[in-house]
């Protein structure tokens, strides 16, 4: 018996080495921080929001024309220049220019966000492979984004070694 317990003692002693020994090593990075700090990624909102007010200049200007053909086709009508079906031909052109207004807004929300992952892709690839390079030299299992974390000691950051990675 007193044999049994030497080897029980010896076995849980060996687990908890072995188990000490292979603990796993947490970190964090401020991912927005990092991003913010990129030239890359502030030459890309700077391109999104050129396309964006470029898209909305020429979406103004098809609602105003619009605007502008719809009074004048009311003066008309409220003039009589127009017999009921000139004024019902002019409704149905009008009615089929709404609905290209409204599949050019829809068309430029798609191109927007199209453009959008066209140019962030590749700038969150480049965070992310900096994280990974950081995680194998430094040894670490794993590595959380700030904004989910509920507590993380400062010495598990590992927001610098990240942005020096980045040539930040």
């Amino acid at each position: 018996m007193k044999k049994f317990l030497q080897i029980a003692m010896m076995a849980v002693l060996v687990f908890a080495a072995t188990a000490t020994a292979s603990a796993q090593k947490f970190g964090y990075v401020n991912s927005a921080e990092i991003l913010a700090e990129l030239p890359a990624m502030k030459a890309a909102e700077s391109n999104l929001e050129g396309l964006q007010k470029q898209l909305q200049k020429k979406g103004q200007a098809m609602v105003q024309n619009f605007e502008t053909d719809y009074r004048a086709l009311q003066e008309k009508a409220q003039a009589g220049e127009l017999t009921p079906k000139a004024q019902q031909e002019e409704a149905t052109k009008l009615e089929t220019r709404q609905k290209e207004i409204a599949a050019f807004e829809q068309q430029m929300v798609a191109d927007l966000q199209k453009k959008r992952a066209e140019l962030l892709e590749p700038i969150y690839k480049s965070v992310n492979d900096a994280i990974a390079a950081v995680a194998k030299e430094k040894g670490y299992q794993f590595i959380f984004d700030q904004q989910v974390l509920l507590f993380g000691e400062e010495t598990a950051d590992v927001s610098a070694d990240v942005k020096t990675k980045l040539g930040l």
